[in-house]
């Protein structure tokens, strides 16, 4: 069974910066694809990017590239999140996933899920 645990929230001002860890128990991490999601009130869950296993490619949305940056650390199965420059709009529930899939953006083809970490950017 994989559990996966996020931490690192917060609240933060605009324009600051925050990183985000997801731990990850059970076997086989570095196969696994890793993303980020985020949720705002009154809104879908929304994917943010993900690492494709295996020291594969890292994608992002639009929204986030240039601010946002995962990385992984399969040794200590560990997954961040360090996110720069942070606006308003990037105020959300943030989600650490995981998939055997070899890449997807779709939330319901993640089997394994953390529990979420709130992000909150205000002034």
């Amino acid at each position: 069974q994989v559990q996966l645990a996020e931490s690192g929230g917060g609240l933060v001002q605009p324009g600051g910066s925050l990183r985000l860890s997801c731990a990850v128990s059970g076997e086989s991490f570095s196969t696994y694809l890793m993303a980020w999601f985020r949720q705002a009130p009154g809104s879908e869950r929304e994917f943010v990017g993900c690492s494709v296993r295996n020291g594969g490619a890292i994608y992002y949305i639009n929204a986030v590239k240039g601010r946002f940056t995962i990385s992984r650390d399969n040794a200590k199965n560990l997954v961040y999140l360090q996110m720069t420059n942070l606006k308003p709009e990037d105020t959300a529930v943030y989600f650490c996933a995981a998939t055997t899939t070899y890449y997807t953006r779709e939330a319901e083809e993640y089997e394994y899920w953390g529990q979420g970490t709130q992000v909150t950017v205000s002034s």
